[in-house]
C-alpha cells in the first residue's frame, strides 16, 4: 500500500492547537506590554507635575511651613508639604568681613506627592528635596 502525500487530520488539528496557544501567549505579551507603556507613561506624567510643583514651592517666595492639597487635572491628585528640618544663627562674611549680628537660618524639607488611580489602586510618586530659608 502506497503512502499518500499531505498531512493527517491529527496532525492539522495539533498544529491548529499549537497555533492557538501561540497566538494566546502573543496576545497577552502584547496585553501586557500595553499595560506597562500606559504605566510608565503615568508615571513620566506624575514626576513632570511634581518637579513642576517643587520649583512654584522653592523659587522666588518665602518657604512656609504646612501642607498643601488640591487636583491636578487629567486624575492626578497632589501634596506639597514643607517641614522645617534644621536651624542655625549665621554670622555672614561680606569682603573679608564678618557681619556684626547673627541671621537666623533654616532648612526645611520638601515634599511633593502626586497620586493617581490605576486599575482600581492608588499609585504615587513623590519628590524630596532640602532648601535653605529664613
Amino acid at each position: 500500500m502506497r503512502r499518500q502525500r499531505g498531512f493527517t487530520l491529527l496532525e492539522v488539528i495539533v498544529a491548529l492547537i499549537i497555533a492557538g496557544l501561540a497566538a494566546v501567549a502573543l496576545m497577552q505579551a502584547v496585553g501586557t506590554s500595553l499595560h506597562a507603556t500606559h504605566t510608565a507613561s503615568m508615571v513620566d506624567q506624575a514626576v513632570v507635575r511634581a518637579k513642576s510643583h517643587l520649583a512654584a514651592a522653592t523659587y522666588g517666595r518665602p518657604l512656609v511651613p504646612g501642607d498643601t492639597r488640591g487636583d491636578d487635572g487629567g486624575g492626578f491628585r497632589w501634596h506639597l508639604r514643607i517641614v522645617p528640618v534644621a536651624s542655625a544663627a549665621v554670622r555672614p562674611v561680606l569682603g573679608g568681613l564678618r557681619a556684626p549680628s547673627s541671621m537666623p537660618v533654616i532648612l526645611y524639607g520638601i515634599s511633593v506627592w502626586i497620586a493617581w488611580n490605576e486599575g482600581g489602586r492608588e499609585e504615587s510618586v513623590r519628590l524630596d528635596t532640602e532648601q535653605v530659608g529664613r
